[in-house]
């Protein structure tokens, strides 16, 4: 055997030279080197007990039998060999290799050691086994599903081992697809309730979506899973509080006042995710949280420093709580407020700046005095990301001047392309807006946006919303 350079005599005395030999064959194998000639003597190396040197063996095994057709079938029965090893950590490793092989006609020799599996005595085995009927399914998806192979992922959902119970859920739903899936029936499901507390988080997150499927026949039995349910509310897993909040919601949608004590309760849990150090579980939350904020206005107004950006947050994530930002706010906390996003609209990301000024002036329907008063001092700034592209536009309707509101001169100096001229000619709000007492640029210098602060006027008239609408950014800001 030639590795590289170096040629390597696989025998009974070379064991102690073979096994760094290997590493480097499977170092030039991640450097895309064909290391396919050496296959006759990496299945001769399999027969070891060393078990790092035959997740070695097995690994080249699965890389290259489909470019070995012809030596495939000696791979296959020294794997078979090994589903028979007296040692259950071979003899799973074995037979997952076996159902990792991708190979035309190989479903006839993997059937019976998957059929074995699923009947071992030990639980490692039973796991890898009932992985590997969804394997197997998927390499022949057109063929007619084995009858008796799902009666025996049926039967294995009552194992005492509860990964091998939440595999079966997964392998069953895989096989099954084409008829709808895994069927949840009362049995299965109180079965899977009870079973509940003994899973890990990842578990009890998959048991919980595939509880949705089963809808309680009587209200006693309804209140009966809600009780069951009711500890997973206080997990330590977003992922399970979540799933356990999902179900109860969707199970109580006859009684809206459960609903509601729910939603209180997953409040905690939700604030901490919103905290996490993880953004894609920090982002989940957000969304959930503006979710519940559409059913429980205001549901988290006493926490709404928790929702104030961070320097290093990402650009999505800053977005997600500014949104948040709009529906917490309240006569006791809109000053706070508007000063965080006051200081918002002077960030380095023009983006995030304009979103944070939209928000204001979503705001603004409901505390106008406030919000005009800082949108004034803003394009005061005559900073460009303010006063031109989309949050010029935007602006312009809080002219007091003008028909609904509109000003074309306004919006004209806020995208800068207009100059101070003879406006005899001009309708009553571009006439007021010319004879703004602001400092205005005579005539139109490249680069300057100008600064039409009494476009922003507390003349504008009041709406009579009670509290801010939601936040509709521009195509350009609510890609995230």
């Amino acid at each position: 055997m030639c590795i590289g350079k170096t040629p390597v005599v696989i025998g009974w005395g070379s064991c102690i030279l073979l096994l760094p030999a290997m590493c480097v064959g499977f170092r030039h194998m991640t450097q895309g080197l064909d290391m396919s000639g050496v296959f006759m003597e990496m299945v001769k190396a399999s027969a070891t007990v060393d078990i790092v040197q035959k997740k070695l063996v097995y690994l080249y095994m699965c890389t290259y039998a489909p470019l070995k057709p012809d030596l495939a079938l000696l791979a296959i029965n020294t794997l078979c060999k090994d589903c028979s090893d007296p040692n259950p950590m071979v003899r799973g490793l074995a037979l997952r290799s076996m159902c990792s092989l991708r190979m035309p006609g190989v479903q006839e020799y993997i059937q019976q050691p998957i059929l074995n599996g699923l009947r071992d005595k030990a639980s490692y085995v039973r796991r890898v086994a009932v992985l590997g009927c969804a394997k197997m399914h998927n390499l022949h998806r057109d063929s007619e599903v084995d009858g008796a192979l799902v009666n025996e992922l049926y039967s294995l959902l009552r194992d005492q081992d509860p990964i091998v119970v939440v595999n079966c859920l997964r392998s069953l739903e895989e096989i099954l697809r084409q008829e709808g899936g895994v069927v949840i029936n009362k049995p299965i499901a109180h079965h899977l309730l009870n079973r509940m507390p003994k899973l890990d988080q990842w578990g009890q997150a998959e048991v919980l979506n595939f509880l949705l499927r089963y809808e309680p026949r009587s209200e006693e039995e309804l209140f009966d899973i809600l009780n069951l349910l009711d500890s997973f509310l206080k997990s330590s897993s977003p992922g399970v509080v979540m799933g356990a909040t999902k179900l109860f919601l969707i199970l109580a949608k006859k009684f809206p006042h459960v609903q509601t004590d729910v939603l209180v309760q997953v409040k905690g849990p939700l604030l901490a995710a919103c905290s996490s150090e993880s953004r894609e579980l920090c982002f989940a939350a957000l969304c959930h949280v503006r979710q519940i904020l559409h059913s429980l206005p205001g549901h988290f107004s006493s926490h709404y420093k928790k929702f104030f950006c961070s320097y290093s947050e990402p650009h999505y994530i800053k977005l997600q709580k500014v949104e948040v930002l709009c529906e917490l706010v309240n006569d006791e906390n809109v000053q706070q407020v508007l000063e965080e996003l006051r200081g918002y609209c002077t960030d380095v990301s023009a983006d995030f700046a304009q979103a944070a000024i939209f928000a204001i002036g979503g705001i603004a329907r409901t505390y106008t005095d406030q919000c005009v008063q800082i949108l004034t001092e803003l394009l005061g700034l005559r900073q460009e990301h303010i006063t031109t592209g989309e949050t010029g536009p935007y602006l312009a309707p809080w002219c007091p001047w003008g028909e609904n509101s509109q000003c074309s001169l306004c919006v004209g100096r806020l995208r800068g392309e207009c100059e101070v001229r003879d406006v005899s000619s001009c309708d009553d709000g571009a006439a007021h807006c010319a004879a703004a007492p602001f400092p205005l640029p005579a005539r139109r210098v490249p680069g300057h946006a100008g600064a039409p602060v009494t476009l922003l006027h507390r003349g504008r008239k009041e709406y009579g919303s009670t509290r801010p609408r939601s936040l509709l950014l521009p195509p350009s800001l609510s890609r995230h």
